[in-house]
């Protein structure tokens, strides 16, 4: 059987490339069809490639940290049978060098990942019956079963032999230098030298120096965390930010939820939440003031025809991601809900497409999840604006009747709009946040589902 080619998958229309960020099995490992083989990550969401064959894993094309091409050979995988077909002699040109993507040799002439698929077919002496994990979940490759059984080491105690591979993981060289010393004083994991010395990257300096001294935690940003540093600074020096503010009175909607919440979950099989409600408020208002959906293009005013609405969530690590409802006027209420709610719940478990954080036009982040009444919200650039909802909180206000003034509790909540100023002036941004609260207040409560 020929090696099997594991190409970088396509992601979405939008994604031409991604980056290694974690090998998550090792040249030699044995890997099953549709296995994780590598974690992934796009400027939009992180992924893993699961392998499309089943096999040994020969070779890694790339390391982590690369950047790969869409449609690129990133490792190769290889059956057992084939490789013992194959021989343990490497291939050669006619100047007795190795050719170009054959693997390298150890010091036995065999490379490590053949000599583990012939020993995992070596019948061991004794019975001992090892599984390939662990009862602590570490990982033991064919290689060190083989060997384990032939030197009768149980698994009790494959278990209390150090490890210096990934994550612990004990390699050949790890129970090579433990056999020696069984029952004497524990070996440590072997070292090898071409892994200990590579060392990290130095983190680049602050622009202003930050005095550091044994009382201050250091926490090295992850990947996602430097892309949205990156995002907002770009957004602030690309935008004159202006951001407009006004007090909506949502006692309707707070009650009409209310009232129809449990109906709602028991015909749409869907929970319904204000998210929604202000979404289809926000869509309304977009179409009466179409220029605050639109995106600067050098000196060129682009007007979206489609109105796709981002809505920022956030993940369990605490990053902020933002899906797309695409063409969010052509939901209903129900449609919105459904969007909404599966949105947010995969947004969550880290099940989102690219394409499914792209292509938004207008973006909508809840503050008031947090408990705060209003915020100034950064673009989410190329679009030209964002909405914060603030915390519905009950208040005394006046309201106005037929007999005159008077003073009710009402539920209340801010709006707060921050727009591009360079297209969108303060009269139009402005109007447009008056308009979507205006939706708000006017909503009726006698509404059917």
């Amino acid at each position: 059987m020929a090696d099997i080619e594991i190409v970088l998958p396509k992601m979405g229309e939008s994604v031409a490339e991604a980056t290694i960020v974690k090998w998550l099995k090792e040249e030699g490992d044995t890997i099953e069809t549709d296995e994780s083989l590598v974690e992934i990550a796009t400027d939009k969401v992180d992924s893993e490639v699961p392998s499309t064959a089943e096999g040994i894993l020969l070779k890694k094309l790339f390391n982590e940290g690369d950047v790969v091409q869409v449609g690129q050979v990133i490792a190769l995988i290889g059956s057992e049978a084939a490789i013992k077909d194959e021989g343990t002699t490497p291939k050669v040109n006619i100047n007795n060098e190795p050719v170009a993507g054959t693997p390298k040799q150890d010091s036995n002439g065999v490379t490590e990942q053949i000599e583990e698929a012939l020993m995992a077919s070596v019948p061991a002496s004794g019975n001992i019956e090892l599984a390939k994990t662990g009862a602590s979940g570490r990982f033991y490759s064919p290689l060190v079963r083989s060997i384990a059984k032939t030197e009768g080491i149980p698994a009790e105690e494959l278990e209390q032999i150090p490890g210096s591979g990934k994550n612990g993981r004990v390699t050949k060289k790890d129970i090579l230098a433990y056999i020696p010393n069984r029952g004497n004083t524990v070996v440590k994991p072997a070292t090898d030298t071409s892994e200990t010395m590579v060392q990290k990257a130095p983190i680049p300096a602050a622009t202003i120096p930050t005095q550091v001294n044994a009382n201050n935690e250091i926490i090295e940003m992850d990947r996602m965390r430097k892309l949205i540093a990156d995002h907002m600074v770009n957004s602030v020096q690309t935008a004159p930010h202006v951001t407009s503010f006004v007090e909506a009175d949502v006692t309707n909607i707070v009650l009409w939820r209310n009232k129809i919440k449990n109906q709602f979950f028991e015909k749409m099989g869907e929970k319904i939440t204000f998210t929604p409600i202000f979404i289809q408020a926000v869509v309304q208002a977009l179409r009466d003031y179409p220029l605050v959906n639109s995106s600067i293009e050098g000196d060129k005013i682009i007007v979206k025809k489609n109105i796709n609405i981002g809505m920022a969530a956030a993940t369990p690590s605490g990053n902020l991601i933002v899906p797309v409802i695409k063409n969010a006027d052509q939901y209903n209420l129900v449609g919105l809900t459904k969007q909404v709610n599966d949105l947010a719940n995969r947004a969550r478990s880290g099940n989102l497409n690219p394409d499914e954080i792209s292509e938004g036009t207008y973006t909508v982040t809840n503050v008031g999840t947090f408990g705060n009444v209003m915020g100034t919200p950064i673009i989410n650039q190329p679009q030209s604006a964002i909405l914060a909802l603030g915390a519905i909180r009950k208040k005394p206000a006046v309201v106005e009747t037929e007999q005159g003034d008077t003073i009710g509790v009402r539920h209340m909540m801010f709006l707060s709009h921050s727009y591009d100023h360079r297209n969108i002036d303060g009269a139009l941004g402005g109007s447009f946040v008056k308009k979507v609260a205006d939706y708000l207040e006017t909503f009726d409560i006698n509404q059917i589902i």
